[in-house]
């Protein structure tokens, strides 16, 4: 009986010393990762100052999804609060206290939007920046000149903290926590596509769109998405899954009320329609013919 209990005991030291270096191994290289150093020169940018071009930079925020994390005021909130997966927090971006509006430059703007880095060179976490690395110049500056006006709020977050379960999720390529890694960041800068119903201009436009129905847009289930969050549909022109048999005003109706052409409602967490309802007429038309230019494709496959 001694022999059993002194191997038993020797079995669970082994096992608590193995557990040990697995969690100390996990939390060095996804640490490695998560706190690259990344050099980053941002481009210059132009940023306007007339007021239709303000206006401008607060409709770019709208439909590309800024108060979805950072609230409709900017000033930030819990995104993730699961302490065994992440507790994240989205920035205050305003220029009051514990905002980064008032500190950041131009070139801070840039580097973070663009590039998902911090003014210090380390990424920042789950900032879809791969989303909006091709933003125009003309899109990037009247939105930065948007920021820049907002009120001050006075709101600080503690630093984001990601935890065993969204270490080992991120190593396994099953959540990207570091979308900086996804970004050639010395790739010379798109052209500037000229707005209008056009199949150019919506795929332009549906860059606000893959981060949920993925870079196929044939959806499936979301990477990283918070609990109750229903996957994302099909926008390519499938007939079964897919757009194929909607019209234009289907799919407006869809994008401005959640509803399906079948009557379904979405519910706003699963379709973000307090965002997707200021696309415009021409915003609208642009991302249906380009969505319905996409080879077919069946549910899933993102």
């Amino acid at each position: 009986m001694a022999n059993v209990v002194r191997w038993t005991v020797r079995i669970l030291v082994g096992l608590v010393v193995f557990l040990g270096i697995a969690l100390g191994m996990l939390y060095l290289v996804s640490g490695l990762r998560i706190g690259k150093h990344y050099d980053i020169t941002p481009e210059a940018v132009v940023i306007p100052t007339d007021s239709a071009a303000i206006a401008y930079g607060q409709h770019v925020a709208l439909t590309r999804g800024c108060a979805g994390c950072h609230t409709p005021n900017l000033a930030g909130g819990t995104f993730i609060d699961a302490p065994v997966f992440a507790r994240l927090w989205a920035r205050n971006l305003t220029p009051g206290k514990g905002g980064v509006g008032a500190t950041y430059s131009v070139a801070d703007w840039v580097r973070s939007i663009r590039h998902g880095v911090r003014p210090d060179g380390r990424a920042l976490l789950f900032m879809p920046s791969q989303e909006f690395n091709k933003l125009s110049d003309r899109d990037l500056g009247a939105l930065i000149a948007w920021l820049r006006t907002l009120p001050p709020v006075d709101t600080t977050y503690p630093a984001n903290k990601v935890g065993p379960i969204g270490r080992v999720l991120f190593l396994a390529g099953k959540v990207q926590l570091v979308p900086a890694e996804l970004i050639n960041h010395t790739a010379p800068r798109a052209a500037e596509v000229p707005t209008g119903e056009t199949v150019a201009y919506g795929q332009y436009l549906a860059g606000a769109c893959a981060g949920c129905h993925g870079e196929g847009f044939s959806g499936g289930t979301i990477p990283g998405a918070p609990p109750g969050m229903l996957p994302a549909r099909n926008l390519t022109p499938d007939d079964a899954s897919g757009i194929g048999k909607w019209s234009l005003e289907d799919f407006r109706t869809v994008v401005r009320t959640g509803k399906l052409p079948d009557g379904t409602q979405l519910d706003t967490l699963s379709m973000p329609v307090p965002l997707t309802r200021h696309f415009t007429d021409e915003e609208t038309a642009a991302l249906f013919l380009y969505f319905k230019s996409l080879p077919p494709k069946r549910y899933g496959n993102r």
